[in-house]
């Protein structure tokens, strides 16, 4: 396969996807190309926080105006993807008594919106925080929902004329002396080689910057800082809660959708491909979550994951923690003597509209062609369109009860994700992966951690694609293997005994041990790697 486009863009993250839609927009021949699915990479493995600045206040001031700035218009372009949670900043017994006055200072001088209530009003609105709280401070948090924000950015892409192609893994970067003209690669799905020219490149693949980079020859040190966070099976709050202390581990609760997310650690890796949870991280976070919930250890834990946060930091021998969270635009022909190729690393998912703006008025620059970008004025939502909140989902079954239509039951419960959706899905996808529909759908990702849904979603893929049995059984097992390393890191009491009736259901009603030789895949839950 030979393309050719004006713009490529490498990475459909936040970032990426962004870009394109700001390229396409300003009318350029766009195509952003992404090795896995949406949300496959770190824009889908965060804690789900919309920054509302007030973490930025003192040590980043400038990231913490932009944090503001772009927070409120994020919640016009995509409203359905993200909710009004607000966000407390509260200080703890264990919390530097000063800090909150700093705090209050920093906002103002950073003109980060914020309003100190009374400790009563707090606990009235969280009534399991700790009650010995002696400050409360409440910001613009809100929680986002990166899956659904990206397949709206996706859709904006496509909307403005571009094209995404998922699973498209680019392996060579082609140059004519000097220049960047194009790559190649291998499209994953069918395992055809591709080959797509372009006039100039948008590296935006986050963590794995450096790693594009280095196929043009450029050197580009990118810090993989690993984040390690646990889910909790119900929403102990409802407010983003963070502690009143400089940034650090197991500081921040954020309610999405219908879990609790408690976050984050933070230590660089080698690779952001291969990293582990280690114990000591999900005991620090537990710990931590005592001193802004009491009760937190009695809650039930429903698994552990991690993403890298892409760091770039001229001094890279500091500790990933303080390295800064600010973006930076690489031009590779002024660093490194490589026309057509400029990178974006660094940054945040709540600047990735700013980060794609500066990233594309660049190209701009170096397309010697000015361009006005519209992304700060275009809305990727109909007019009208709400924020998200925890009942839409259950006020849309409503409105179709089984008596209605009897076609579309309920198969995830927990997520309230309906036979109708996973099949539209397919249709529209042709994706026979289950992983797929829990990063779309939500599936699996709810309270039971898929203990019920995903062998009817597996026949359901089996019915709609045509898939054969052996087919079927592959992308069950994967999908098992997938939620199952995640539960390994905090398998105790509650969540052991949930495990164990997990097992039991797929092995001895269901006989996956039947599939396991046929199909070389290691179901049960000894990985502890992410």
């Amino acid at each position: 396969m030979k393309l050719s486009t004006e713009i490529l863009i490498l990475g459909g993250g936040a970032t990426g996807l962004g870009a394109g839609w700001d390229a396409a927009l300003r009318g350029f021949k766009t195509l952003v190309l992404e090795k896995g699915d949406l949300a496959h990479g770190t824009s889908g493995r965060y804690h789900g926080l919309l920054h509302s600045g007030g973490r930025y206040v003192i040590r980043d001031p400038q990231s913490a105006r932009e944090c503001a700035e772009e927070n409120q218009r994020l919640r016009r372009l995509m409203p359905s993807a993200i909710e009004d949670t607000g966000g407390f900043f509260v200080s703890t017994p264990h919390d530097p008594a000063d800090y909150a006055d700093q705090f209050i200072e920093a906002a103002r001088q950073c003109q980060v919106p914020f309003t100190e209530i009374k400790i009563s009003e707090a606990l009235q609105r969280e009534p399991l925080l700790n009650p010995k709280i002696s400050r409360a401070i409440h910001v613009n948090d809100a929680s986002c929902d990166s899956f659904d924000a990206l397949h709206l950015l996706a859709n904006g892409v496509r909307a403005a004329g571009g094209e995404v192609y998922l699973r498209h893994r680019v392996d060579q970067i082609l140059k004519d002396g000097d220049r960047v003209v194009g790559v190649a690669g291998e499209n994953l799905a069918t395992g055809e080689r591709f080959t797509i020219y372009c006039d100039i490149i948008l590296n935006c693949s986050g963590a794995w910057a450096g790693h594009i980079a280095s196929l043009a020859g450029c050197e580009l040190k990118v810090t993989a800082g690993k984040g390690v966070m646990i889910a909790m099976n119900s929403r102990l709050v409802n407010t983003v809660i963070n502690r009143l202390k400089p940034p650090s581990d197991g500081d921040i609760i954020v309610p999405v959708g219908t879990v609790s997310v408690i976050g984050t650690t933070d230590t660089a890796v080698p690779s952001p491909d291969k990293y582990s949870i280690e114990d000591w991280e999900i005991d620090l976070m537990m710990n931590e979550g005592e001193q802004l919930i009491p009760s937190f250890k009695n809650f039930r834990a429903l698994r552990a994951w991690a993403g890298v946060r892409p760091l770039y930091d001229h001094d890279t021998s500091k500790d990933s923690r303080v390295m800064t969270r600010a973006h930076s635009l690489v031009d590779h022909e002024s660093r490194d003597g490589v026309n057509g190729l400029l990178s974006m690393v660094g940054g945040k998912f709540t600047t990735f509209r700013l980060m794609a703006e500066q990233l594309v008025d660049k190209a701009c620059e170096v397309l010697k062609t000015d361009r006005k970008c519209l992304t700060a004025s275009n809305i990727l939502e109909p007019s009208g369109t709400k924020l998200h909140s925890l009942t839409k989902r259950l006020a849309d079954i409503e409105h179709q009860s089984p008596i209605s239509n009897p076609q579309s039951p309920t198969i995830c419960e927990c997520e309230l994700v309906t036979r109708e959706q996973i099949e539209t899905h397919l249709k529209e996808s042709r994706s026979p992966i289950l992983n797929d529909l829990r990063r779309d759908l939500r599936l699996g990702m709810g309270p039971c951690q898929s203990g019920f849904c995903a062998y009817r979603a597996a026949g359901i893929i089996h019915e709609t694609l045509n898939l054969s049995a052996t087919q079927s059984n592959a992308q069950l097992l994967q999908f098992l293997q997938e939620r199952w390393k995640g539960e390994r890191p905090v398998m105790w009491g509650h969540s052991l005994h949930s495990l164990e009736l997990n097992l039991n259901i797929y092995k001895t009603i269901l006989g996956v041990d039947s599939l396991k030789t046929e199909q070389e895949v290691e179901v049960y839950p000894t990985e502890r790697t992410s």
